[in-house]
């Protein structure tokens, strides 16, 4: 049996999507974008994966403040 990681999935459809030019999207082509994204950003967030990243922004974002001051 074949199964597909919904994930996965939409991360293939989002990089093939952004790798559209600019000019030829329409505003309802960026909305469809901008759903999908938010929707693999909220089945990445609760796996560790999600949660990687999550900590590795943060660190950055303190180094970032921390070097600022």
């Amino acid at each position: 049996m074949l199964t597909i990681n919904v994930g996965v999935l939409l991360a293939v459809i989002v990089v093939l999507r952004l790798r559209r030019r600019t000019e030829a999207r329409s505003r309802n082509d960026e909305k469809l974008t901008v759903i999908l994204v938010l929707a693999l950003g909220v089945l990445v967030a609760p796996t560790p994966l999600g949660e990687g990243i999550a900590n590795f922004l943060g660190q950055l974002v303190n180094g970032v403040t921390q070097a600022s001051r």
